[in-house]
This record gives structure tokens, sequence and C-alpha cells, in this order.
């Protein structure tokens, strides 16, 4: 009998509109003749399943819908809300208390990763490299000159538990800087002040499944924009090369970096985790455990330049998961 997934997308942040493409891309990617796929919305104000070009309410008792008469329970749930409550480790709660597995990390690696100041910080106690950054939560009280005085400029401004570049601004001059902070605090409640480091940047994915754990190769990414910014992400503002043209040594040393930081932050399914390269030393920027998922993202990028087929590192992802808490 065909296993039920949803595919559960949406969320309470700017960033639905990326978690829609990935939901899309996710479902052109798992295999139908081995599972009944349903996309399953979720906002604040309802939690929906869609079938056949109709919406159904999901009972939240027990993550089920009812359509013509017939109950639907799901067996997996593959999680692409890039932002809360999906990437931040609450729906992984609500899915825990249910015992329905799902696609990616458990409630402490995603909380631990959402929020990239606690993340950095964590990863530099085991030697890490990582940019220098001062976190700022709603009503602090802070100096802007003091911050630069800190950091130099240029900085990065970011919402600290945010992602798809949504109000994030590289400052060259302190007189920018309060501008910026202003903007990010309108996406989150804590924001992140970084200091830029120059080089090459290059992202790794990988995962852990039944075959065993699996680098992908590198992606290099080049833009003319100040930064891989909003644009530059999803609008084609952006070369991206695959493999990175980087020697082998160094790709070697941040597969294993990564691999690393799998193991310490107690990751599931697919993450990915984004560098620079200054002066032939990696410098982590930050780890993602909901990586975009559209047929140009950088994991399906990776997949393909790996010469595996996306549809069976879905598989493998979903029946290693299922198998681990079913069996």
């Amino acid at each position: 009998m065909k296993k039920n997934i949803a595919i559960i997308w949406g969320g309470y942040s700017s960033e639905k509109e990326v978690s829609e493409r990935s939901a899309q891309g996710i479902y052109s990617f798992i295999d139908k003749d081995k599972y009944n796929l349903y996309k399953v919305k979720i906002d604040k104000e309802v939690w929906v399943a869609e079938q056949m070009n109709e919406t159904f309410p999901i009972d939240k008792n027990d993550f089920s819908f009812t359509a013509d008469g017939t109950k639907i329970l799901f067996d997996f749930a593959y999680i692409t809300i890039h932002g809360t409550p999906g990437e931040d480790g609450v729906l992984q709660g609500y899915l825990d208390m249910l015992d329905i597995p799902y696609s990616n990390c458990g409630v402490l690696a995603s909380a631990l990763t959402f929020s990239k100041f606690t993340c950095n910080n964590f990863l530099k106690s085991f030697g890490f490299n990582v940019a220098g950054s001062v976190i700022l939560r709603l009503n602090d009280s802070y100096n802007t000159e003091a911050i630069v005085k800190k950091l130099g400029l240029p900085v990065f401004v970011k919402p600290n538990i945010g992602g798809s570049s949504f109000a994030t601004t590289k400052v060259k001059e302190v007189s920018h800087l309060q501008n910026a902070i202003d903007a990010a605090f309108g996406e989150a409640s804590e924001v992140m002040v970084e200091s830029f480091i120059s080089g090459t940047e290059v992202t790794c994915g990988c995962y852990r499944a039944g075959k065993g754990f699996q680098y992908l190769p590198l992606t290099e990414v080049v833009t003319k924009n100040e930064f891989f910014d909003y644009n530059a992400k999803y609008k084609g503002e952006v070369e991206e090369i695959t493999p990175a043209r980087i020697p082998d040594d160094v790709a070697k040393q941040i597969q294993e970096q990564t691999e690393q930081i799998y193991h310490l932050i107690g990751a599931k399914g697919i993450i990915r985790a984004d560098y620079i390269i200054s002066g032939g030393v990696p410098v982590l920027l930050e780890v993602n455990t909901t990586p975009g998922m559209t047929e140009t993202s950088f994991i399906p990028q990776q997949v393909r330049a790996a010469g595996l087929n996306i549809a069976d590192v879905m598989t493998d992802i979903i029946e290693y998961e299922y198998n681990r808490i079913k069996k």
C-alpha cells in the first residue's frame, strides 16, 4: 500500500512565497508511483490539504483530513516551510507528539540552527571559523558606533531568525546602520549584525539516509550584486557553478566540516552549509536545515552534479526516516 505523504508548505513569515515554490519542486521530485502526495498549507488562518484542486481542513488532533467521507491519515511529512513554524522546530514538536515521521531536523537541531547567532557561536566553540557578530533583541539598548568599532565596515544586517535574504542589508557607512537595523526588526524580533568577509562564496549540501552519509558537490555563488540577495536568489541575478571552481583539498575540507556540523547539531535529512573561502580558509556563514527545493535550487543542482536521481534521493530519505521511527 502506498504511503500518504504530506508536503507541508506555507508558514508565518515573508518566506511563504519561497516555501510554495519548494513545495512545487518536491511534489515534482517524489516518485508518485510509490507515494500518494498531498500538499498541505499551514498559515496562521487555516491548515488545509489540497486534493484535485479542492482544499479540505486539517484536523489538528491527528493531522488528518476528510474528503468525500474518507479520512486520510498521513504516514510521513516532508516539511518545506522556510521560517516559522517549520524551520524552527515548532512543527516538528507537534509531529513528534503524533508519532508522524518527517523529512528534516528535529526540535533541538531546528531551533538551534534557526538562530544564526546562536548556531554560529555554538559551532565556534568547536573550532569553526565564523564571522564576528552582534545580536540585538527588540527593546535592547545599543550604540551603532560601538557596533562598528567592534565589527568594522562593511557589515551585514539581517533578521537573526529569518532567511531568503529578506530585510538583509550590506551597510558601508555607520550613518546607514540604524535604518538597516530598523528594516531587519520589521521582519523579526532579533537582529544580527555581522562582519563582512571577502572571498569566494560556496555552499555544501549533504544528507544521511539508508545508503549512509552522502556529500554533494559544492556550488560556487557568483553575483554582481552587493551580496547574494533576494534578487540573486530568486530572480536570476547570479551565476551558480556546480562543482565549485576551488581546489580539491579545500572542497574536501568543506565537505568534512559540513559532515561534522551534521553530527554536532544532530541533523536529519538534507541540510546545506554556506561558507566564504577567505585567504584559502573556509568561514562558516550559516547552516540551513530546510534548504530550497525548486528545480533550480542548490540541492537539486548538486544532486544532479553528483550523478544521482532526485526521485531516488527523496525515496531514500523518506524510507530511512520512516523506518527509523516506525520499525
